[in-house]
């Protein structure tokens, strides 16, 4: 086997974590699997997410083959600059392009026309839920009395205080009309059939967790949902007045819960997650042993702050180094870390930026080392880059370039470090999503 560079083999992993991940080749053996008698008659495919374009598609092209008495329609909504390349001319589900991570106009109007398509099902209807990470505020419709200038500067709020993605949830799912299990419920209803099919961009990978869950029963209440607010004392935002006195309301029990495991709507719902973080890094694993690397898998579920986690990688590899003598070492991980951006600091960049940004700054004096942190949309957060590498010779080139690693920790601006540099990850637009991916490499050869 020709010895590739360890610049390739970060690049490669990736690519490796993606592959496994599209929808266009993991969902046609998930729809003979779930539906192995085929499907006739009435089926109404709704959902959201980053990559529920690419699921709406691979999902329409597998039943107009194999289902030729499926009656298949609906309406799904992604994030701008996320649909496929070449959809077919007369789509028979519809995609609507919306704002992420922040609600507006299109994804609401989007996410009210689903639930009147739901609100029309018929007695012995399938209803299929194709749900992907960023649902959460794709799928923006506001609880009756909670207008959409509210939900936004919720989502704001929320994100700017550094709250991790499963508090934020627990929030959405109860000022939500679709979400929290309440699609399903609404399709049950109406005496439909429900099955989610999902991919996660979560850790655990629990189907309430993943866009929060709109056909998934919720184990979180009301209370809950007060008490982040309250953790992070946005109850008192002048601008959340909306959003506190629905949870209120919840709390007092005039307002329904989201659905729970009791219900009777339940046996009709079905959840399938079939792409996950772990699948994706279990293939970069072995991507890597195949190249000669010893590989420790560090799971799918860190979180945390990025930096903190950064450190934390770091002095795993600096006590690692001194009890091992292997010569090529690759540290995986995924999950979904955390940035805090203090006020007045306007920031350039996601967590992934941050976290490799820090994890340099912490590893000064390891020799043949190199690492990638990108998301696996394709987009870490403000800007268009996936994430961003460093290699072995990327030190000198911050030494040439005069650049100082904590004034841009500080400012919260790990795009602008690696841009300098030229090396930040451009993918575009991936058309999956299973959270971040994470690889560090040890070249005792470099």
């Amino acid at each position: 086997m020709n010895q590739i560079q360890p610049v390739q083999i970060l690049q490669l992993a990736f690519e490796k974590v993606l592959s496994i991940a599209d929808p266009q080749r993991s969902l046609p053996a998930v729809l003979a699997r779930v539906f192995p008698k085929g499907v006739e008659g009435r089926c109404l495919v709704v959902g959201g997410g980053k990559a529920s374009a690419s699921m709406a598609d691979a999902f329409e092209k597998y039943a107009d083959y194999h289902w030729p008495l499926a009656q298949v329609a609906g309406h799904i909504v992604t994030r701008y600059h996320h649909d496929i390349e070449k959809p077919a001319l007369n789509r028979k589900i519809k995609v609507t392009q919306a704002s992420h991570p922040f609600p507006d106009e299109a994804g609401f109007l989007a996410s009210k026309n689903i639930m009147q398509l739901v609100g029309q099902l018929q007695p012995g209807d399938l209803c299929v839920g194709l749900i992907s990470g960023g649902g959460s505020s794709l799928l923006a419709l506001p609880a009756d009395g909670i207008s959409l200038a509210s939900l936004t500067m919720l989502s704001k709020e929320l994100l700017k205080c550094g709250a991790p993605i499963e508090e934020i949830n627990i929030v959405r799912k109860h000022v939500s009309g679709i979400q929290g299990g309440r699609l399903a419920q609404l399709a049950v209803e109406r005496g439909a059939t429900v099955q989610a099919l999902i991919i996660s961009d979560v850790t655990g990978d629990q189907p309430s967790d993943i866009a929060s869950g709109p056909c998934a029963v919720d184990p979180s209440t009301f209370q809950d949902a007060m008490n982040v607010l309250e953790k992070y004392e946005l109850h008192l935002h002048p601008d959340l007045l909306e959003i506190t006195q629905h949870l209120q309301k919840g709390l007092l029990g005039n307002i329904a819960e989201t659905l729970k495991s009791t219900d009777w709507h339940c046996p009709n719902i079905h959840n399938e997650v079939f792409a996950t973080a772990q699948k994706s890094l279990e293939a970069a694993a072995e991507f890597c042993r195949m190249h000669g690397y010893e590989v420790h898998n560090l799971g799918d579920q860190i979180t945390g702050e990025s930096r903190i986690v950064a450190k934390q990688q770091a002095e795993l590899i600096r006590t690692y180094l001194h009890q091992s003598e292997a010569k090529k070492i690759a540290w995986i991980s995924g999950g979904e870390t955390t940035v805090t951006i203090p006020k007045g600091v306007h920031g350039r960049g996601g967590r992934c930026a941050e976290f490799l940004l820090a994890l340099l700054q912490a590893t000064h004096g390891i020799s043949g080392l190199s690492a990638l942190a990108a998301d696996t949309d394709g987009i870490d957060g403000s800007e268009s880059n996936a994430g961003a590498f460093f290699i072995p010779q990327t030190r000198k080139k911050v030494h040439d370039h005069s650049l100082d690693m904590m004034e841009y920790l500080e400012a919260h601006d790990a795009y602008g470090f690696f841009s300098t540099l030229d090396q930040l990850v451009m993918t575009g637009p991936t058309l999956t999503n299973v959270n971040d991916f994470r690889i560090i490499l040890i070249d005792r050869n470099e």
